[in-house]
């Protein structure tokens, strides 16, 4: 049987070692993609402690996978050996549970995500289900295309399903991995963008990538600045600080939303009062489906939207994967085989 590399984590918190592993070809309603790049998400260390149930160890990580289509399981009607595309958070759904029957895929009670429940992308190849898959358009490079399908889309979506218009305040929370592509869409969607961060240091670089206004949250008020912008529609929170997010409400205009998309499990401290006189909303949003993941890649190629990426090859993941969890990357570390 023909073989590939693929990076593993033998148990929970172990190095993460390069081996061989048996290259077989996909069961029906699959696909097996050769990879060509692969994002490294800060999830990717929530797998690695062994944070997650059901993990089944050895474990592959990687859930930003972007490659050309290399076989095609029994069943599989809308894919052929040579398309290009990516995989993300949403690695399939079973459309036969309440939850997708109802239209609520990212909730479907079956849903599968590369590296827990089959391996990841830190590898030369992975097989997936055909429902996962979305198409990169003409243009986009596989490095580009593989942080779409989870910090892309989380960030694209978590922006486009508010209800905020152009020309409306719109602020980002932490300018990093998720933030600096969300201060991105959020210029390209005709939002005035503000950028909140801690200190000066990412100032000039939250300008260049659009940002209009910058808050220093650890000299400044955030509340206030943003009360005095107008108060904001929006606040998008990926920075995973559940203190930092309940700064910003108290800057909401009526009506305003908090939309929650960094990972954290500390409590949110808001009261129920802040949120009932000014009619505020705080919101938690997941990543996106595979359909999602390529209106993600269409708006980018539209806008000029991309990840700000650190390349590695397969053979430095533990390089990579370290960047990423000591806060090195600036601001996507991107796997290439």
């Amino acid at each position: 049987m023909p073989t590939h590399k693929a990076v593993q984590v033998p148990s929970a918190n172990e190095s993460l070692t390069v081996v061989d592993v048996d290259t077989q070809s996909p069961p029906p309603g699959h696909v097996r993609i050769a990879v060509a790049a692969c994002g490294v998400c800060g999830t990717d260390r929530e797998f690695h402690a062994g944070h997650f149930p059901g993990l089944q160890w050895p474990l592959t990580l990687g859930h930003e996978i972007a490659g050309t289509v290399a076989e095609v399981g029994d069943g599989v009607e809308d894919f052929a050996a040579g398309d290009r595309v990516a995989v993300g958070w949403f690695g399939g759904n079973c459309n036969r549970c309440i939850p997708c029957r109802k239209g609520f895929f990212m909730q479907c009670e079956r849903m599968q995500v590369p590296s827990w429940h089959y391996p990841g992308g830190y590898a030369e190849s992975v097989t997936a289900p055909a429902t996962a898959l979305a198409r990169i358009p003409e243009g986009m490079s596989f490095v580009e295309a593989a942080p779409m399908g989870c910090a892309g889309v989380t960030t694209f979506n978590g922006l486009r399903q508010t209800r905020a218009k152009a020309g409306d305040l719109v602020a980002v929370l932490g300018v990093g991995g998720l933030g600096h592509l969300g201060v991105q869409f959020s210029r390209a969607m005709g939002f005035e963008t503000v950028a909140i961060a801690r200190g000066t240091g990412k100032a000039e670089e939250a300008t260049r990538l659009g940002a209009h206004h910058y808050i220093d949250s650890t000299a400044q008020d955030v509340g206030a600045e943003l009360k005095k912008l107008g108060g904001a529609v929006v606040v998008l929170a990926t920075a995973n600080n559940a203190a930092a997010m309940a700064d910003t409400v108290a800057g909401l205009g009526p009506a305003g939303e908090l939309v929650a998309i960094g990972v954290t499990p500390e409590n949110l401290p808001v009261s129920p009062l802040d949120l009932i006189n000014s009619g505020l909303s705080v919101t938690g949003h997941p990543s996106g489906t595979s359909r999602d993941v390529e209106e993600t890649m269409h708006f980018a190629m539209l806008s000029g939207v991309r990840a700000m990426v650190e390349e590695r090859p397969l053979a430095e993941a533990a390089e990579a994967f370290a960047a990423m969890d000591e806060g090195r990357a600036r601001y996507r570390m991107v796997l290439t085989v």
